[in-house]
């Protein structure tokens, strides 16, 4: 199973963020992606050192026969191909494609991204990602569509790693319907 997490706070040339993760899974099997299943769309605080709008998040399961490295890939020439411009870490984003799993492979990185505000720089591939099991804007999604999936270090599923996470973490994030999209928030 490969997973990837979606996430958007900025409208760009579409209607809403909600819009932005739709379009982006529109052009996965182009790149070589099967989307298998996706969770709902989920309004989530953004986490960042800095003010900015809410995202909106989901998970998708996809199929692929590329490697890991070349999911990566995939995944940032789908953000470049829809005008994501990279400024700093945890900044505000038209578009963010995350691997979060691809089956049961461990990849530990050699080396860092960069810290919170500054410049962006690509991060080495880390598997499972590192963020996964602390992560409600992940979990929550995760655990939508795949409950049991387990964690390959922690052996933990998705659902015990959920309920790991304090009760106002969960709280926060919110299942967004599709009447609500278009209020969803997100700047030009």
């Amino acid at each position: 199973m490969i997973f990837v997490s979606l996430g958007s706070n900025l409208k760009g040339a579409y209607d809403s963020p909600a819009h932005v993760l739709e379009a982006a899974l529109a052009r996965f099997p182009g790149y070589g992606l099967r989307v298998r299943a996706c969770s709902s769309f989920y309004r989530t605080p953004a986490v960042a050192p800095y003010p900015q709008p809410d995202f909106v998040n989901a998970v998708a399961e996809v199929a692929s026969d590329l490697l890991a490295r070349g999911v990566l890939a995939q995944l940032h020439a789908i953000e470049e191909a829809m005008g994501r411009r990279r400024a700093v870490r945890w900044g505000e984003r038209l578009i963010d494609l995350d691997l979060l799993a691809y089956g049961n492979a461990v990849v530990s990185p050699s080396g860092g991204g960069p810290e919170p505000g500054e410049a962006w720089k690509p991060r080495p591939l880390e598997l499972p990602h590192s963020g996964l099991s602390a992560r409600a804007f992940v979990l929550v999604p995760l655990a939508e569509i795949a409950p049991n999936w387990r964690h390959p270090v922690s052996g933990e599923s998705a659902e015990e790693m959920l309920e790991k996470l304090p009760e106002a973490a969960r709280a926060e994030i919110r299942q967004l319907e599709p009447k609500d999209w278009k209020a969803s928030q997100g700047q030009a």
